[in-house]
C-alpha cells in the first residue's frame, strides 16, 4: 500500500474537488483509521453494531485538522466504498463537529463523477432534511456508551466554508507548520 499523503495531493480546493481516501465503508461498525506514521490503515476499535456509519468516511490527504489527524470527508455515495481505495469527488459542504471539545471537521463530498444518480448532488441541501438529521444524530451518540457527551455536531455550512477549512488545513499540514 502507498503512503497516500506521499503519492496524492489534497485536490483541486478552487475547483471545488478534493482527493479522499476511504477509511470506513458506509453500513461498518469497524473504526478503521490511517496510520500516518506506518502508512497503514489499522483497526482501532469494533463499535456496537447500533453506530453503525451512515455513510462512507474517509480523509484528504496532506491535511491536518485541529485534532491532529488528517481531514475527515463524509463520503455520500448509493454504495458503501472499501477501506484503503481514493477517488475525486466534489465538495458540497461541511459538518462542524466537536469531539471531546476538539474541532473535529467532516468535509462533505460526493464522486466526482457518479453516472448513476447524474452528478445531481451539488449542495447539502440535495441531500435533504433528513440525510442530516441521521448524520447528526450518529455524530452526537456514537461515543455515547464510553462517553455520553463527548460529541457534539455545531452546524452545517456550505461549499465556501469547506474550501476555507480545508485550506487552513492544508497549510496546517506544510513542513514548518506542523
Amino acid at each position: 500500500m502507498a503512503d497516500f499523503n506521499q503519492v496524492l495531493s489534497p485536490g483541486n480546493v478552487a475547483d471545488g474537488r478534493v482527493n479522499t481516501v476511504v477509511d470506513i465503508p458506509q453500513g461498518s461498525i469497524l473504526k478503521i483509521e490511517w496510520d500516518r506514521k506506518r502508512a497503514v490503515h489499522m483497526l482501532d476499535r469494533v463499535e456496537p453494531a447500533v453506530f453503525a456509519k451512515p455513510c462512507n468516511y474517509g480523509f484528504i490527504p496532506q491535511t491536518l485538522d485541529e485534532d491532529g489527524d488528517e481531514l475527515d470527508t463524509l463520503i455520500v455515495c448509493d454504495e458503501p466504498l472499501p477501506t484503503g481505495i481514493w477517488l475525486e469527488a466534489r465538495i458540497i459542504g461541511i459538518m462542524n463537529f466537536e469531539d471531546d471539545g476538539e474541532m473535529d471537521y467532516k468535509i462533505v463530498v460526493v464522486p466526482a463523477d457518479d453516472r448513476n444518480i447524474g452528478d445531481s448532488i451539488k449542495t447539502l441541501d440535495d441531500l435533504g432534511e433528513r440525510w442530516k438529521q441521521k448524520v447528526e444524530f450518529h455524530f452526537n451518540h456514537y461515543k455515547d456508551l464510553k462517553k455520553p457527551g463527548s460529541t457534539k455536531v455545531l452546524g452545517w455550512g456550505n461549499i465556501d466554508e469547506a474550501k476555507k477549512i480545508i485550506s487552513e488545513c492544508i497549510e496546517r499540514y506544510q513542513p514548518g507548520n506542523r
